[in-house]
């Protein structure tokens, strides 16, 4: 292997969809869940991987991760270089922008690495490679911290809807659910952004299948709390959930349109 070829960024170009505001609820989760690593951290590193044709989510990020952890920096990486040229523009404190892929080329350890809607496009056989290979590349566990996080997931074209797992050093630890309420019917209209370790999992005899199964029963059970409103609706549903699912989150988070369930309740039978 020649110099030039083992310098070649990891990865394939995504087709660069993207749109200003479409992670906020994948943010606003992290800016929670997170917050307390990053503010502690010696170097609170953020990486946005694969940010797209347009840097508006690695601006977002910035913002979103600033008000929990004031020194929190961000650099957005992208596999294609005229997208990272085009992005030079907005590079200002804390905010930088760098080509590469999977090999995530930036000096020390993460605390955070965000891959939204970038795996969609590999093969389901291809993601557990790729999730070792992030996993390795964030701040490990020890005193105290838990360590950096992956979040790797999708969502549709405007933010409404979202699914994501969060990986620790250790691999995979939740999934995450996140709609904006007054968009759903149901809640299986979620499986349509699995992220790619789950999707093609959606069928009969999965555990991710029987998730779903079991959230639309509750929630047609949940349906006279439908008169206070979706919220309510939504946060009955969940409650009812807990009987038999292991949601690893509180009311507060329900709230947002969102659950955490533990990763091993729904991964892959095989």
């Amino acid at each position: 292997m020649t110099a030039r070829a083992a310098s070649r960024p990891v990865g394939s170009v995504t087709r660069g969809t993207t749109n200003p505001n479409r992670l906020r609820r994948m943010d606003r989760w992290i800016a929670a869940a997170h917050g307390r690593e990053l503010r502690r951290a010696g170097d609170p590193l953020a990486v946005d991987l694969g940010y797209g044709a347009a840097p508006w989510t690695a601006v977002e990020l910035l913002g979103r991760l600033t008000a929990v952890a004031p020194r929190a920096r961000v650099v957005g990486i992208e596999i294609e270089p005229e997208r990272v040229a085009a992005a030079k523009a907005y590079e200002r404190e804390g905010l930088a922008f760098r080509h590469g892929g999977f090999e995530v080329p930036v000096p020390g350890r993460p605390v955070l690495i965000r891959a939204a809607n970038v795996l969609r496009q590999y093969d389901e056989t291809e993601v557990a490679a790729v999730w070792a290979r992030l996993c390795a590349r964030l701040a490990p566990a020890g005193g105290g911290s838990r360590g950096g996080l992956l979040v790797e997931g999708t969502c549709d074209e405007i933010g409404r809807r979202h699914v994501w797992v969060a990986l620790g050093p250790e691999g995979p630890r939740t999934v995450t659910f996140a709609t904006r309420l007054g968009s759903l019917e149901q809640p299986s209209d979620l499986a349509e952004r699995l992220p790619k370790a789950l999707i093609h999992r959606n069928v009969p005899g999965e555990p991710v299948h029987a998730f779903l199964r079991d959230f639309d029963r509750a929630w047609a059970a949940a349906a006279p709390y439908a008169s206070y409103g979706a919220r309510q609706r939504w946060l009955r549903a969940v409650r009812d959930l807990t009987a038999d699912w292991p949601v690893t989150d509180s009311p507060a988070r329900w709230r947002q349109g969102e659950v955490t369930v533990a990763w091993e309740a729904l991964a892959p039978l095989s």
